[in-house]
């Protein structure tokens, strides 16, 4: 699933691009997760000033509304002046001035939303629940920590919820956890200050890096001009089960949590 870092890296590789363009035709497609919201033709004619992210909501803001674009599971946008004949798994399409913006996912998992701004009430049921930016200002440690204080589920299910912090998907919050020296099941409630500061540090590195290595391509993701991503080479334990760890040479270890597959190293993580 693309997590903050491919859709931060897709929404930089399209936003200065499309900026400025106007829309000359909508494609909708299958129905995706949620139903587009309107008459794709009242956007026609719209012009789109920015493209901005919230957790993994990317929203192109036009002179007259607001277009939401989730991927979901398996979804991708490309962006380009040309592009071929649409495919049976391309579901969205905004064609432009400036190019067409076309969003392909086989799993149908994905959303296309249209709305008048982010005080319409739809706007609000998608992203009024998102927790704080870890790559923005608004990423508060003492707001951090007085949320894991709060929990009693373990740190690796808080950080995947989305409540206190978007964005940091399963292998980012394996990876933050790792650096932060932190076993995934420990209860949120039970770490110490000092180490809560460790993680909200090793969140903000993960992702940064993530985000300058292109994301993570495990199956099919690449950004909107078509580049994959590199940051699954790095990783310290994610995907490493029974491979010795970078930094002690013991064997990394793999639990399940809530579906969700978590690794770590039981030497250099502790509860």
């Amino acid at each position: 699933m693309p997590e903050l870092p491919e859709v931060e890296v897709t929404r930089r590789s399209f936003a200065d691009a499309i900026a400025g363009a106007k829309i000359l035709a909508v494609r909708v497609g299958k129905p995706l997760r949620w139903p587009f919201g309107g008459d794709p033709d009242e956007l026609v004619g719209q012009i789109v000033t920015t493209v901005r992210r919230r957790g993994k909501y990317l929203l192109l803001d036009t002179d007259q509304g607001l277009l939401l674009l989730h991927l979901g599971m398996s979804g991708s946008l490309r962006f380009a002046t040309t592009l071929p004949p649409a495919g049976a798994h391309d579901h969205f399409e905004l064609v432009t001035t400036l190019g067409i913006l076309r969003l392909n996912d086989p799993r149908r998992f994905g959303a296309a939303v249209y709305v008048h701004g982010e005080q319409d009430p739809v706007a609000k049921k998608l992203l009024g629940h998102l927790g704080m930016e870890p790559l923005s200002d608004e990423f508060v440690f003492q707001t951090f920590c007085a949320g894991l204080k709060a929990s009693r589920s373990s740190i690796k299910q808080v950080l995947l919820n989305g409540r206190l912090v978007v964005g940091v998907g399963n292998i980012y919050a394996s990876e933050a956890l790792f650096l932060a020296g932190i076993l995934p099941t420990t209860t949120a409630a039970s770490i110490s200050t000092t180490r809560a500061r460790q993680l909200y540090e090793a969140v903000q590195q993960v992702l940064n890096a993530a985000v300058q290595s292109g994301g993570s391509t495990l199956r099919n993701f690449s950004s909107a001009d078509g580049s994959a991503g590199h940051f699954q080479q790095q990783t310290k334990v994610y995907g490493r089960e029974a491979a010795p760890c970078h930094t002690c040479a013991t064997l990394v270890c793999m639990v399940r949590q809530g579906q969700r597959s978590s690794y770590y190293c039981p030497c250099c993580q502790q509860p």
